[in-house]
């Protein structure tokens, strides 16, 4: 794949959505398209977009259409999703997890491939369904405490995603098909900790296909380089600054180099960088400031640090120490463009998503991907969510 970002609404990308739109309208599975009839011809490519993306807003809006079978009766299964994978090496992974776990089909269906999950995701999903109630009852019973109890209901979720996402990690030897479990939050500022949580972890999960999720936090980057060291693959969360996604990479690297394996094949990891968030920090600074200069600057800090993150990823994987670990069979450590739903309404709702489309990342989708009902009114609603927490086509 090419080693720069084309950053955009792609052209084989628009032109497949449309005619999706307008040959599937009773698919059963859901896909989203770009809603060209409300974006600027937009192109151009990560390394630029600190002086091109925000003279080009990207005004679209992506919707997702479900139904049941295609003019001819057969299921029609081909998204948009797989076209940002096949063409621009982009992986859409779904940032939720709840039960029962077969609802991820129709979405590994339409092309998601791969799934994170957090702690908070999970207090919602458990307290917010009954399909935890059976399983909780026999936890209780058996007198599990409250952290044991958690962490039984988790991994079974976690092994059951892993299931289903198996045949996406094996067709593509390990580069997708990853399920992500964080370590507890309480080990954050702990380093020793956190490696043992991520040990245990690990192994209770027992599962190739399994990220253990570690934040990004001063205490837990040394952490990153001995779990690594121990082969265990990590997805890095809550990386905010270019200095801090630097020293992920190091940990990344170091780890590598202190494992001591002739395969580093099956060794990989993913480091999650928050994008809208940034923004809406930045934003408060420059409505203080007041000028008209600092306000016209409002929504572009976001996309211009990210566009610095992508150049840093294509740097730190290149040359002698890395060319040493590719002959042992060692994979990137890609970037993952998390927290890409806007936080301003005023915002076009593709903001964070149309820009960061490119080679060896991964977009979350359920952050960054809305339904948007016909007409001026829309309101938007998350991605194939309803209000008992259990996925449908909206």
């Amino acid at each position: 794949m090419a080693s720069s970002l084309s950053l955009t609404t792609p052209n084989s990308i628009s032109a497949s959505s449309s005619e999706s739109l307008r040959q599937h309208r009773s698919i059963k599975t859901c896909f989203l398209a770009f809603d060209l009839s409300k974006s600027t011809q937009f192109k151009t490519n990560l390394s630029a977009s600190l002086r091109t993306t925000h003279q080009n807003p990207f005004k679209s809006s992506l919707r997702i259409r479900c139904s049941q079978t295609d003019g001819n009766g057969v299921p029609a299964k081909r998204t948009v999703l797989h076209d940002l994978y096949e063409k621009q090496g982009q992986s859409p992974w779904y940032d939720n997890l709840c039960r029962p776990v077969t609802d991820l089909i129709p979405l590994i269906e339409s092309g998601v491939r791969g799934v994170t999950s957090n702690p908070a995701i999970f207090q919602k999903a458990i307290s917010s369904s009954s399909a935890y109630n059976d399983q909780f009852r026999e936890l209780v019973q058996a007198g599990k405490d409250i952290d044991s109890a958690y962490w039984e209901l988790v991994v079974k979720d976690i092994q059951d995603a892993c299931k289903l996402f198996e045949p996406i990690y094996d067709q593509t030897d390990g580069a997708d098909g990853y399920v992500s479990v964080e370590v507890s939050p309480r080990l954050a500022d702990d380093t020793e900790g956190t490696i043992e949580a991520a040990k245990w972890l690990h192994k209770l999960v027992s599962r190739p296909n399994v990220y253990i999720k570690i934040p990004a936090t001063a205490a837990c980057v040394p952490s990153i380089k001995e779990v690594i060291a121990n082969g265990i693959s990590v997805n890095v969360t809550l990386i905010f600054s270019l200095e801090r996604y630097e020293a992920v990479i190091d940990a990344y690297l170091d780890g590598l180099e202190a494992s001591g394996l002739n395969d580093l094949s099956r060794v990989t990891s993913v480091a999650s960088f928050f994008v809208s968030r940034v923004d809406t920090l930045i934003d408060k600074i420059l409505e203080k400031i007041g000028t008209p200069e600092a306000l016209n600057l409002r929504g572009k800090a976001a996309v211009a640090q990210a566009a610095l993150a992508y150049q840093l990823y294509q740097r730190k994987f290149s040359g002698p120490r890395w060319e040493a670990l590719v002959k042992k069979g060692a994979k990137k450590q890609r970037l993952l463009w998390a927290s890409t739903s806007v936080k301003n309404p005023a915002y076009p709702d593709t903001l964070y998503v149309a820009p960061l489309i490119g080679p060896d990342t991964l977009l979350n989708c359920f952050a960054g991907i809305y339904y948007a009902g016909p007409g001026p009114s829309s309101i938007y609603r998350p991605w194939c969510r309803s209000q008992d927490n259990r996925l449908k086509c909206i």
